[in-house]
């Protein structure tokens, strides 16, 4: 199974979270994406990064996926508020694309493609209000098409799929944090509700790795209680266990797997947004510093083509930011 999300930087070597390093850009600002080109990177950190070319909307608190070799961004916050774009983007043309939008807007949903479609689940409307209603898109036709709503209204959750079916995980309700862990089957069109989350949490990261959902970081609720816990479920057994935490506590933030790591990526809290990528390696149940994100951000989405990760959107302040950046880690 292919790998698909991302994380952050700045290992510690006792294993607790270190200190983090933070952008403080102002709030309720847009960022533009520079030219594309290959951005430097420190020696001692892994990877490098390069721009490619800009979203055409600018946005935070999006999803993302892969079909086919090309990645669809969708919904999020804009300067104007909540929005149901889609856009398409071709990592070998370096081009993108907008496609047929959401049926309605919202932001903070989940995103995850399996069977030839793309699912989008729960989130947050324009009223603030979490939802529980799914869509799955079609890419060869570009269009939506409303599913049976998912057991749980929630936003900031986590999607990730294996062997056809859709997870979608934790976030947060009218009632705070979640510990929901509830599957989709297209075949029958119907959910059901899985083992529990052992951390309620909102805002967090999941991946699919090998057949196990890796599940990291988050939030309880505030941005200034961050997490930076990781746990892995097995979908063959319907049990939960406990990882190495992320080096640094986060959440907003992104995961992805390319070379059979996993990278987190960015985050928020109250003080600012984080640069840090950091790598986990699930075979070896440990951690390592990749190169830091070229502009520090929170609620953007990371999708791995062609063993890149494309980290893509998000804002560069805490809460209300947008960016159209689109900036690629090459391991």
């Amino acid at each position: 199974m292919l790998l698909g999300l991302l994380a952050l930087v700045g290992c510690a070597t006792d294993g607790a979270p270190s200190t983090p390093t933070l952008s403080t850009a102002s709030a309720g600002s847009a960022v533009a994406s520079p030219a594309a080109g290959t951005l430097t990177t420190p020696l001692t950190q892994q990877g490098r990064w390069e721009r490619r070319a800009p979203m055409p909307t600018a946005r935070s608190e999006v999803a993302g996926s892969a079909f086919g070799g090309r990645i669809y961004v969708v919904g999020g916050f804009t300067a104007d508020g909540a929005t149901g774009a889609l856009e398409e983007y071709d990592p070998v043309a370096d081009t993108w694309r907008r496609r047929a939008s959401l049926p309605s807007p919202l932001h903070h949903p989940g995103m995850a493609a399996a069977g030839g479609k793309l699912y989008v689940v729960g989130g947050f409307d324009t009223r603030g209000e979490p939802l529980n209603q799914a869509f799955a898109y079609d890419p060869a036709a570009d269009r939506w098409q409303q599913l049976a709503p998912m057991p749980t209204h929630r936003g900031a959750l986590a999607l990730a799929a294996w062997e056809g079916k859709v997870y979608a995980i934790g976030g947060t309700s009218r009632f705070g944090d979640v510990n929901a862990n509830e599957v989709y089957d297209a075949v029958s069109n119907t959910w059901r509700r899985l083992s529990p989350l052992p951390t309620p949490r909102d805002h967090l990261a999941v991946v699919e790795f090998q057949g196990k959902l890796y599940v990291f970081g988050g939030r309880l609720g505030d941005p200034d209680r961050n997490l930076a816990v990781v746990e892995e479920y097995d979908p063959a057994t319907d049990r939960w266990r406990d990882r190495n935490s992320m080096p640094t506590a986060r959440s907003g933030i992104a995961a992805a797997g390319a070379g059979g790591k996993i990278y987190v990526s960015g985050g928020e809290e109250g003080r600012g947004t984080f640069p840090q990528n950091e790598a986990y390696d699930p075979e070896t149940n440990t951690w390592s510093d990749a190169a830091s994100m070229p502009t520090p951000r929170h609620g953007h989405t990371a999708v791995t083509v062609g063993g890149r990760v494309y980290v893509i959107g998000g804002g560069p302040a805490p809460g209300g930011s947008q960016s159209t950046l689109n900036e690629v880690f090459v391991p």
